[in-house]
């Protein structure tokens, strides 16, 4: 992408989300591109870098929300990344929509420069998470039965977008991958951890999920290449108020990706064993503790690496988990990733920071 004069063209980003997996490789993806200032917005807040500042701020809380960036003044591109977990489809929907409404009442009224707001969704818009489904899923396909938060999100940017100057995107990426930790929806931290643990104990790795998802055909979204399709969309004439799915450009099976992550990790492959992570996972903090003692890690809490739940939900998947990504290159995103060259970077990337053996 052509970078812009700064000096001539400031764009401040404010990133909504900014611990998340997604979120923080958006912020490392603006830093690297070099022409932003950038606010980060987290529960926690983290520390301000030479370029990002942090701000923790509960967008729960309306009020707190708006005194908290009423001086945000200069932001020109808002990237919302944020999400909070929730036991069932229908409670999802409230705190999400809450949280992107908090967020666009506080910095619209302040920020007259705004011009455009990027809205993270997922395949859930299409119904994924709900069984099987047309694929590949187009963003042209029809809606489902709600409740579903993220098409909610939407319908409330096309709303309040009407008249207004800036404009708005929507981001589909299929399951994302990338390093960051304390994030509930981290597949491969999933499989480094449950791997890792496989060699510690002397057991083979096992796929698992259900049956069917050893052999169904997957995709996924390499966090730097959603960082850059998000920015692309969000600064590119041709996208406004359109959404786009993006992933890798590859899909595979399990069945085949498993054995080349099982050769990373030194382990043999047995057949699948369907299992529940989050039940055979919850007494294995001890475990985690020695490897961080035996292989001289970072001592890292077990909770900020665990994402069972998540790892469950995505191996649960007996059906083709796919999207048509022609529309974004029709746009001219033509970015792609090798998806099994991304897992293990990822991997040595973990290993090299020593938060896996």
């Amino acid at each position: 992408m052509t970078k812009t004069n700064k000096a001539a063209d400031p764009k401040t980003a404010v990133v909504v989300g900014a611990r998340g997996v997604i979120g923080g490789n958006l912020i490392a993806h603006l830093e690297r591109e070099g022409d932003w200032d950038i606010v980060g917005l987290s529960r926690r807040g983290r520390v301000d870098t030479a370029t990002t500042r942090h701000l923790a701020v509960d967008l729960l809380d309306r009020e707190q929300t708006a005194e908290k960036l009423a001086a945000l003044t200069q932001t020109t591109h808002i990237f919302y990344a944020a999400y909070q977990d929730r036991p069932t489809w229908a409670e999802l929907v409230p705190p999400n929509l809450a949280m992107l409404t908090n967020v666009v009442d506080a910095l619209e009224p302040v920020a007259p420069h705004l011009e455009h707001i990027s809205l993270m969704q997922g395949y859930k818009v299409y119904g994924a998470h709900l069984g099987p489904f047309a694929t590949p899923a187009k963003e042209s396909d029809p809606p489902h039965m709600p409740p579903e938060f993220n098409v909610d999100q939407q319908q409330f940017l096309e709303r309040r977008q009407r008249g207004a100057t800036w404009s708005w995107s929507a981001i589909r990426p299929s399951v994302v991958a990338g390093v960051g930790l304390g994030n509930p929806m981290n597949l491969a931290m999933v499989i480094a951890i449950y791997a890792s643990m496989s060699k510690e104990l002397g057991v083979p790795l096992r796929f698992p999920g259900a049956p069917g998802a050893y052999t169904s055909l997957i995709e996924m979204t390499d966090a730097d290449l959603l960082a850059r399709a998000t920015t692309w969309a969000a600064t590119s004439p041709g996208t406004r108020n359109e959404a786009f799915n993006i992933t890798n450009g590859d899909m595979f099976r399990w069945s085949s990706m498993w054995p080349k992550i099982a050769a990373f990790f030194d382990l043999e492959v047995a057949p699948p064993l369907p299992l529940s992570l989050t039940d055979v996972m919850a007494d294995k903090a001890d475990l985690w503790q020695r490897m961080i003692e035996q292989h001289d890690l970072e001592s890292t809490p077990y909770s900020d690496v665990s994402s069972w739940p998540f790892g469950d939900f995505v191996f649960s998947w007996d059906y083709d988990v796919i999207a048509d990504t022609s529309k974004s290159r029709r746009a001219g995103f033509h970015d792609y990733v090798d998806t099994e060259a991304m897992f293990l970077s990822i991997f040595q990337d973990l290993r090299d920071r020593r938060l896996i053996p």
